[in-house]
């Protein structure tokens, strides 16, 4: 019994994507103490507002992932079973409830910050269920849509410190790109999946070699942010991350036209991940910005 709540827990935690979740909280927390906030550490800690700003993005992203897999459930049979039959120890009647339940209760801690915060995550509840039954299958807009919902988040954060230097704006261009660039990729891993339940993406189209061409086009426009970053701020010790990314991207660009399996793609998407939460990290080397 105890080991059958145990696997459902897991489940749970497989469903809602929980890493995910917990690396975007820790990504608010760190821009708003090192980049967005002019307040001490403590302080911005101790900011309850701040708090229900995360929570509401968190249920928020939670409650994104339970409906996209929901949507997703046969797509994902073929693309990722054993994930999907770890996601099955908890019961569709199940994930929608919580579903609904973690919306409503994104809405309700929204509100403890203001109406404007409300409307927010309203919206952003709507735009996640909309890209998930029809956006997603959309040539192009299906990638486009699910990069820009990754970093919504964060524009709320940028919003309430009312923020909106142009080194962030270089930030958050960079990002953008990055996470297009894994959906990209995800395409590439999920063709078969997505071949045979009609989604439109790149690769089905237009093929993998197309598909290539494209993403070494976006991870070469990736070098744009970053050479405005480096030459038009003063970044400090970010600047190594920076050059350190743009040797991993061409290292990436090299890996991605000698892969030709699931795994490799696979690979390629957990290497974009590996620089997009040493990015989250990296936040911490930025003791001042001046434009």
């Amino acid at each position: 019994m105890k080991r059958r709540a145990l696997l459902k827990l897991l489940g749970l935690f497989s469903v809602v994507r929980g890493y995910n979740i917990a690396m975007v909280c820790v990504a608010q927390y760190l821009a708003s103490i090192f980049v967005l906030s002019k307040q001490p550490w403590r302080e911005v800690l101790a900011d309850t507002h701040l708090l229900m700003l995360v929570i509401a993005g968190a249920l928020a992203i939670a409650g994104g992932y339970i409906i996209n897999g929901f949507y997703d459930k046969d797509k994902d049979l073929i693309n990722k079973p054993t994930q999907t039959m770890i996601n099955h120890l908890v019961s569709q009647n199940t994930k929608l409830t919580l579903y609904f339940l973690l919306n409503f209760l994104s809405v309700i801690v929204a509100s403890y910050v203001s109406f404007r915060a409300v409307i927010f995550f309203s919206g952003y509840i709507f735009t996640m269920w909309l890209y998930s039954h029809r956006i997603k299958k959309l040539l192009l807009w299906g990638n486009l849509t699910s990069a820009s919902l990754a970093i919504i988040p964060f524009f709320a954060i940028f919003v309430y410190y009312r923020n909106f230097e142009t080194v962030i704006f270089a930030h958050a261009i960079l990002i953008f790109l990055l996470m297009l660039t894994k959906e990209f990729i995800k395409d590439l891993q999920n063709i078969k999946g997505d071949l045979t339940h009609n989604y439109a993406t790149i690769p089905v189209v237009y093929g993998e070699s197309f598909a290539k061409k494209l993403i070494t086009l976006n991870v070469l426009l990736c070098f744009l942010p970053i050479y405005w970053l480096l030459h038009s701020f003063l970044i400090f010790k970010l600047t190594y991350f920076l050059y350190f990314t743009m040797l991993y991207l061409l290292f990436f660009v090299a890996f991605l036209w000698k892969s030709q399996t699931q795994p490799q793609y696979r690979a390629l998407h957990n290497m974009l991940r590996v620089i997009l939460v040493m990015g989250v990290f990296s936040v911490i080397l930025v003791k001042q910005i001046k434009g």
